[in-house]
Formats: C-alpha cells, structure tokens, sequence
C-alpha cells in the first residue's frame, strides 16, 4: 500500500508540474508580448532558429507549413546564438532577413538561450520532463523542433535534421 501511494504521489507531482505552455507569456522580437494562452484550440510548433546555420533554409519550409495549416498551427521562431555564433544579429537584423530570404510572418520571439545556466523559461519547460509532463529533450543545435497540442501540452520533439514538412510532423497536422 505504500509502495502505491508513492507512485500515486510522484504521479501526482508530474502532472502538478505539467502545466500547459499556455501558462507562458514570451517578449516577440519587435518587444511585444507573445501570449501562448492566445494559442489555445490550436497546435504550436516551437523551433529555435538561427540566419546562419546549415539548416536555415528550413524557414522556407517553415513558413509553407505555417501558411498551410494556420487555421490550426501557429509556428513560432525563437532566435539562439547558443550554436557556434550562428545568430548574431540583432533583433532588427533577424527580421529583415527572415523576411527578405524566406518571407517568415509566423511569429519570433526575441533571441533566447535554449541550454544552460540561461536557459529561458519556457525551454526549461519544453526540454524537462519533470516539467512538461512528456519528454526529456536535450537541445544540441539549431532548429530543434517542440510539437504542442490544441491544449498547449507536449506531443512530441524532432531534432534539425527533421524537415518541418516531414510526414513526421505533418501526420500530427492532418
């Protein structure tokens, strides 16, 4: 009977501590405020990004995926320069060429640190599974990708070399 109430109650923590992304509110990069709770009844997908990494060029599919399935996704940029300096840019610098190269309009938060003693809120909640409730993902370069449901909980993470219009990702759109 002990041993079956410390389960119940470890149990219990994890999902007292899983509560929903939309508990977080987020500066965009023009110094706004993001609210996920205004995300709520649709999927989001949380990526850190970065305008000089091999993998940049997956904003093109970024945003055809955005496009494509806003009426139930919204897509959302966190700029990182944790990955070999690969974002260096300022906040102006990342829109205009995100803008210019890959015409983005899903919303950009403002540069984040993904991993380490700096690690921004919501991505200590996204990689902790004593936080999220899901998964425990360990971030090593750009362009990691967070999949959430229309309630704001974790349904799955996909590491860069996952292309963000991969049947991977887009089976849990359809």
């Amino acid at each position: 009977m002990k041993f079956l109430l410390s389960i119940f109650f470890m149990v219990s923590a994890l999902v007292l501590n899983a509560q929903s992304i939309h508990s977080f509110k987020v500066t965009s990069i023009d110094g706004k405020t993001i609210n996920m709770a205004s995300f709520k009844g649709k999927k989001i997908l949380v990526v850190n990004t970065a305008s000089k990494c091999g993998y940049t060029p997956q904003y093109e599919a970024l945003e055809k995926v955005y496009e494509t399935y806003k009426n139930k996704l919204v897509i959302i940029g966190f700029p990182c320069n944790q990955f070999g300096g690969q974002e260096p840019g300022s906040n102006d610098e990342i829109v205009a060429f995100c803008k210019k190269n890959y015409g983005v309009t899903f919303p950009l938060a403002d540069k984040v640190d993904v991993k380490g003693d700096n690690t921004a809120a919501i991505y200590q909640w996204l990689t902790q599974k004593a936080k999220n409730g899901v998964l425990d993902a360990t971030i090593s370069w750009n362009f990691n990708k967070f999949l959430l449901d229309e309630n704001g909980k974790m349904i799955a993470y996909f590491p860069s070399n996952i292309k963000p219009d991969s049947e991977a990702i887009l089976n849990y759109l359809k």
